[in-house]
């Protein structure tokens, strides 16, 4: 796999043109289908991680990137959905297995004291106290959960007490009702650039999506509702049988469906005739019991072994979360080591680069990897009797990096959002892959970043910036004392964030 890092204000001189027709070549020919000039783009968006009020520079990036790349399909790798936001304060589930409605645990966080938690040094139990918010209730004894941290949400109107909903099953209802309605208007402003370019897209889930309250097959249902949606409804007791998508503007498509953010869309050749290739979307899980992040299914494990053979041709997984062997693109350093990143969980003891030697030209590492402490045997599958080429994720904002581990493609995509923590904004991007049916399995990648497509940030330029430098855990903000840059003027800037925040999150 070969990565391309120029950002051309168009690909290959080509713009959208305005005669009414799918910018999607794909939709134009009814099935998801190499073109007669022998090419498949497919655009990677993760992370967005918005409330029911997307940044206008979230959806900016997702319009020009489509007009950029012209892509036959986009795929949303997970976390479109700031389930933690307050809106959602009256159905917030911080774990599958918590309460249906647990109120939310954000209302109130003032930005002193979410850094101060970050860093360790905060009001209350610092770290301590944010981590004992995010285990899991059920966690053994010493299982600290995930250390990731989140940020306030930017839809907040200020400190709020919410009361808990009495067990009266109709106020519950409604309430998940209103929710379902927040969700649907942040669907619908993520996916308005596609539906005015008429460009399909398939959708696939992360840990924060269902933290709003509603489960994965009520998000599917409501994506189901927008045009273009190739997400089939996963309902089939046989998962091994072909299903039309009449309702996905996709006339010719098939899918294989086994839950939902889990299934297989063959990609026909030039004349629409057998799979050149395979795209799988998996839910990869959200939190373990045990701590940290979980893993697939075991029946979502079962169809990733089976859909290779389903598709009838090798495939490329898209999934939210990271495999640890996302740990074999990097390499061991010194914790003294400049730009060096600490690990995550049973990987903390280790301070890590990436490993220039197993990693493509342009790759950058700017967070520990964030993947699961066991080995669901993942990777095993994907790499038996060659069924799969590649694997790529999101989950970890900061980190945008393609490699090969044992005949492998393993890539990391940053996140495309304006709602969260992540790189500085110019960096903020969707990946474009682009498929030539010479070597269809062996597809050319790179990052369409928002400086290069659209410029500076319109709004919130505050809060995108404090999500830019502020630290999301404590090994975060060492990782941040790494950087000679962040030393040499950082510090003062965090600082004038945190005065300035008060002022600015109002708005």
């Amino acid at each position: 796999m070969s990565q391309n890092h120029k950002q051309p204000a168009t690909l290959h001189g080509e713009r959208r043109e305005d005669d009414g027709r799918p910018l999607s070549i794909s939709a134009r020919l009814g099935r998801l289908q190499f073109h007669h000039s022998g090419k498949f783009r497919l655009l990677q968006i993760t992370d967005i991680q918005e409330g029911p009020k997307v940044s206008p520079d979230t959806v900016r990036l997702i319009a020009a990137a489509c007009d950029v790349a012209r892509p036959d399909l986009v795929v949303f790798t997970g976390n479109q959905v700031a389930g933690y936001d307050t809106a959602y304060e009256r159905t917030f589930r911080k774990r599958r297995w918590s309460t249906p409605l647990d109120g939310v645990y954000s209302a109130g966080m003032s930005m002193t004291n979410w850094v101060g938690n970050a860093l360790g040094f905060g009001e209350g139990e610092g770290r301590k106290g944010q981590e004992a918010v995010q285990a899991p209730p059920s966690a053994p004894s010493g299982s600290t959960g995930p250390r990731r941290t989140l940020p306030p949400s930017r839809t907040s109107g200020g400190a709020r007490n919410p009361q808990p909903l009495s067990g009266d099953s109709d106020a519950q209802l409604q309430e998940l009702k209103h929710t379902g309605d927040l969700v649907r208007r942040t669907v619908e402003q993520i996916t308005a650039p596609l539906v005015d370019r008429g460009i399909p897209f398939a959708v696939t889930y992360g840990n924060h999506d269902f933290q709003c309250g509603l489960d994965t097959d009520s998000l599917d249902a409501i994506y189901r509702e927008v045009p273009g949606c190739l997400n089939p409804e996963a309902t089939a007791a046989r998962p091994d049988r072909p299903r039309r998508l009449p309702a996905a503007s996709l006339p010719d498509q098939v899918a294989y469906a086994c839950e939902p953010g889990t299934f297989a869309l063959p990609v026909a050749d030039t004349e629409g005739e057998g799979a050149v290739l395979g795209l799988v979307l998996l839910d990869s899980g959200d939190y373990a019991r045990s701590g940290g992040y979980g893993w697939p299914s075991s029946q979502a494990l079962d169809f990733l072994a089976q859909a290779p053979a389903l598709v009838g041709n090798r495939s490329m997984v898209f999934q939210h979360m990271p495999i640890p062997q996302f740990y074999d693109l990097l390499k061991a350093v010194p914790s003294t080591t400049a730009y060096a990143v600490q690990g995550y969980r049973r990987y903390d003891s280790q301070c890590y680069l990436l490993d220039e030697s197993r990693t493509l030209p342009g790759s950058y590492l700017g967070e520990g990897v964030s993947c699961p402490d066991e080995d669901s045997g993942e990777f095993s599958i994907l790499r038996r009797d060659g069924g799969y080429f590649a694997l790529f994720a999101g989950h970890d904002h900061r980190n945008a990096f393609v490699g090969e581990d044992q005949g492998l493609t393993l890539g990391a995509t940053p996140t495309g959002g304006f709602g969260s923590y992540g790189p500085v904004p110019k960096k903020r991007a969707a990946r474009l892959f682009e498929f030539d049916i010479r070597h269809p399995h062996n597809p050319r990648t790179q990052l369409l970043e928002f400086g290069d497509l659209v410029g500076r940030p319109s709004t919130h330029k505050v809060y995108t910036y404090a999500m830019s430098y502020v630290p999301t855990s404590t090994g975060d903000a060492v990782n941040l004392l790494r950087k000679p840059k962040f030393l040499a003027g950082g510090l003062a800037t965090l600082a004038g964030i945190i005065a300035s925040w008060g002022s600015s999150r109002k708005h």
